[in-house]
């Protein structure tokens, strides 16, 4: 496993050792299946810890290799001998669920640039996790009330067999308002979807709608599209985001999915990001480099009131989330998740990249539906 130690500089050629006030522990995905998502939160961050020019925040960077046992081990590591005072980075929800909750109960501060699953937005809520990104269930919950505006009432609906998965079909069945033709969980990492494209070709249904992220998204478009199916597709922004629409190409012109960020949201701090990131690193930036470059942001934002050695004055300050977001105004619920306008975007092509542009609001100002169940 490579490690990385990044030292937040404002100029690099100042001389002497760097002792950092605050160290970061970054767990993410960065080999193997899903590591461009990985590798778009870590940019993204790093983009934002470049930016602000400070020189007291230190940066550990490890790759999880999308295995909860390594994840743990790391996590293990960053806090015992690292000893981070705050933690983030983990892409998905099986990791998530092996590495928060042991490390907040150690007094270590998470912050999700990306997993929301269900089970640490509502009774495993705990007071150092905040998601930055989203819970689990709500672009899938807007892809539900978008399926019923496009007037469809007979979707078939999969995912992976995982949390994020079942939050998936869990969110979208929530909104969605017509029935279903069929509903299927996949193997995680699957890549040959020959027998749910036959199952869906026999179902009757008008629509389907699919959550495979990274890869797997990229497997299914493409054998669908070859298909000769015919029905139109509703999904979540992971399978259509900006690192995997140029692998699937015109198999996904066309298609709506949902959202809380796009390139073209109109504020000024994501115009800024969008242009920095391109400049930065020669491409587009995902959804998940914004999610990075708002984690990064808000961590950076509650470093300026105090430091995580006063955990109640910097969880209050998280709580306040005093930054310029790429997403405009941002708030959290009571559940530190976010109360977020979720979009709906289609996919289209410009010059030679396919990318997303928005269509409108799927769901305003939504937030989850367990921040009831949280009791912090």
């Amino acid at each position: 496993m490579k490690k990385v130690l990044v030292a937040a500089l404002a100029a690099t050629a100042l001389a002497g050792p760097v002792v950092a006030d605050t160290k970061i522990g970054m767990i993410t995905t960065l080999s193997g299946g899903g590591a461009g998502l990985g590798i778009d939160v870590r940019d993204g961050f790093m983009l934002a810890i470049s930016q602000s020019g400070r020189d007291d925040v230190e940066v550990v960077i490890e790759d999880d290799q999308r295995k909860p046992d390594i994840a743990v081990q790391l996590s293990d590591k960053m806090i015992q001998s690292e000893k981070v005072d705050i933690m983030t980075g983990i892409i998905w929800s099986n990791l998530a669920m092996a590495v928060v909750p042991a490390a907040t109960a150690q007094g270590v501060f998470y912050l999700s640039p990306n997993a929301g699953p269900s089970a640490l937005a509502g009774q495993g809520c705990h007071p150092n996790y905040f998601n930055v990104a989203w819970q689990n269930d709500n672009l899938h919950e807007a892809a539900g009330a978008y399926a019923n505006s496009a007037g469809y009432g007979n979707s078939f609906i999969l995912a992976p067999n995982y949390p994020a998965g079942k939050d998936a079909l869990t969110g979208y069945k929530r909104f969605f308002e017509g029935e279903l033709a069929g509903e299927l969980y996949t193997e995680l990492g699957q890549t040959d979807y020959a027998a749910e494209i036959a199952q869906i070709r026999a179902s009757g249904a008008d629509s389907v709608f699919f959550f495979l992220p990274g890869g797997m998204g990229i497997s299914f478009l493409k054998q669908y599209a070859d298909s000769g199916v015919d029905l139109p597709v509703v999904g979540p922004a992971f399978s259509f985001d900006q690192g995997i629409l140029q692998a699937v190409g015109g198999a996904a012109l066309g298609v709506v999915n949902t959202s809380q960020w796009n390139k073209d949201l109109d504020n000024a701090t994501n115009a800024a990001f969008v242009e920095s990131f391109q400049a930065e690193y020669g491409r587009l930036p995902s959804l998940y480099a914004s999610q990075g470059f708002d984690t990064a942001n808000l961590i950076l934002s509650a470093l300026d009131v105090a430091s995580p050695d006063d955990a109640d004055a910097f969880r209050e300050a998280l709580r306040a989330a005093d930054f310029d977001s790429t997403r405009g105004d941002f708030v959290f619920g009571p559940n530190h998740h976010p109360i977020q306008t979720i979009y709906a975007r289609e996919v289209v092509q410009e010059g030679d990249v396919f990318t997303n542009k928005l269509l409108g609001a799927a769901l305003e100002n939504h937030a989850d539906a367990y921040a009831g169940d949280c009791k912090m």
